[in-house]
């Protein structure tokens, strides 16, 4: 019986809403979001979007927040850099973040699609909001479009999308701030484009990019390029928690029937508000469905008019489909803990990791074709190149010396210590010597260790070749 009360259409849903017979888009007038959880929302996405703006300007320790410069191969993550030799410790972060994407999923659906998402934030929170401001609620937005080019209706379109493209404007150069660093783009948009031609090409690119997915493509972004939206079919189960109808408490539905005492059994007027306020154009009664983006909109609107009708709110809330089904409220499943223990062990890994690398990163290298050479005063001598990477953001001058053997020395050829700049790589030839004495076969563990100043910021081993034959 129970199963019964959620089949509500004979037919089995294989479209979409916004797409109707022949193929053609259906254009979504969703009706202005208003109540508790909007305006929760509204707080959250102010937030974010002061986070997302300030972030190429925030620094830790001189650092930048998050940088990731694939033209030059620079990442810096919590103001940590990374280089392409740290590549381990990105596969690690990214690993772990899939993880955690999973198990947040697993667990919550989609939340982070109505909460956090970027393409949520900027389309509900930012565009939208203009959108209503200057062509008025869903009907007014709909009599707009369907009416005669006049002034008013000129002036109106005309100064929305300016605003528009203001808009991108701004998040573009927002995101490329990321990529190359605000200091590059303050460089860019100050001088003429000819002076920085690749630059202005990647920051139109970016502006028309934005432009089109919050002008035009919209909700289509969600419900039909997102990958997150896909993988979320394969990862929700009748434990995961979204927005979700009761169906055992709304259904059967019907209208409230004036002067009349024959009322419907269930709590649900087919009101349609939770239709028409969707901004994927969906009906959260039809159950669980891709193109949901956890949004909340249905909730408020329902919760409003279940407090007219003097019914007690909740009808749409969230919950997964066994809390309502079976009252099971319990969210640690077997798959759940088996994810939760994967993802602290990476997370350990990580943190190991990232608290044992070091700031220099060095190679040490025989020079091809040399094998040893033996000097008047008894020393054998190898030849290396040696190659350091700087990870900081200061310059540091570097010497070497060997910790593993006595009376071994290692030594610049032209002499000094090797000064390497921020961020960047430097390379040395280097000898080391040993008295044959202190040779004991024809490969020698040696190891050297990397100072800056008398600071020890990294050890390395490498071999040592030598003749056996005057050993002892």
């Amino acid at each position: 019986m129970e199963e019964n009360l959620y089949e509500y259409d004979e037919q089995f849903r294989d479209g979409i809403a916004t797409v109707d017979e022949e193929g053609k888009r259906v254009w979504v007038y969703p009706k202005k979001p208003k109540g508790y959880f909007h305006n929760l929302r509204k707080v959250v996405s102010a937030v974010l979007l002061i986070l997302l703006f300030a972030g190429p300007f925030i620094t830790i320790s001189g650092r930048p927040l998050l940088l990731l410069n694939i033209f030059e191969r620079k990442f810096v993550i919590f103001g940590q850099a990374f280089w392409p030799q740290d590549f381990f410790l990105l596969a690690l972060l990214l690993i772990t973040f899939f993880v955690f994407v999973i198990l947040f999923t697993v667990v919550f659906g989609r939340l982070w699609c109505g909460w956090a998402c970027p393409q949520t934030l900027f389309m509900e929170m930012v565009f939208r909001k203009i959108e209503y401001w200057l062509e008025g609620d869903a009907n007014q937005q709909r009599k707009l479009n369907q009416r005669n080019w006049d002034f008013d209706k000129i002036w109106r379109k005309g100064l929305k999308h300016a605003i528009f493209m203001l808009v991108s404007i701004i998040i573009a150069h927002t995101v490329m701030a990321y990529l190359i660093g605000y200091k590059e783009v303050i460089n860019i948009v100050s001088q003429p484009p000819t002076a920085h031609l690749s630059g202005f090409i990647g920051l139109t690119f970016f502006t028309f990019i934005f432009y089109g997915v919050f002008s035009y493509l919209r909700e289509q972004a969600c419900i039909a390029i997102c990958p997150y939206g896909r993988l979320q079919g394969v990862l929700l189960d009748k434990k995961s928690i979204a927005v979700m109808y009761d169906w055992l408490r709304g259904e059967p539905r019907g209208k409230i029937k004036k002067n009349s005492d024959e009322q419907p059994k269930g709590d649900c007027i087919d009101c349609k508000l939770c239709v028409h306020v969707c901004p994927t154009g969906i009906d959260i009664r039809n159950g669980t469905q891709l193109e949901c983006v956890n949004c909340t909109a249905c909730i408020d609107a329902c919760d409003e008019v279940m407090v007219k009708i003097n019914k007690p709110k909740g009808l749409i809330r969230y919950a997964s489909y066994d809390s309502i089904k079976e009252g099971v409220k319990g969210l640690f499943n077997n798959r759940v803990k088996a994810y939760s223990v994967v993802l602290l062990l990476l997370i350990s890994v990580l943190i190991t990791a990232l608290a044992t690398r070091s700031e220099i990163d060095v190679t040490i290298l025989k020079v091809p074709g040399q094998l040893y050479q033996k000097t008047d005063d008894g020393q054998i001598t190898n030849l290396y190149n040696v190659q350091f990477i700087n990870k900081t953001f200061e310059p540091t001058e570097v010497s070497l010396r060997v910790l593993s053997l006595d009376q071994a020395e290692i030594s610049k050829v032209g002499g000094g210590n090797l000064k390497i700049e921020a961020n960047s790589l430097a390379e040395g030839v280097y000898f080391i010597k040993i008295p044959s004495e202190n040779i004991k076969s024809a490969k020698t563990s040696v190891t050297v260790g990397v100072f800056n100043g008398e600071e020890l910021v990294d050890e390395i081993d490498t071999k040592f070749l030598g003749p056996v034959s005057i050993s002892n």
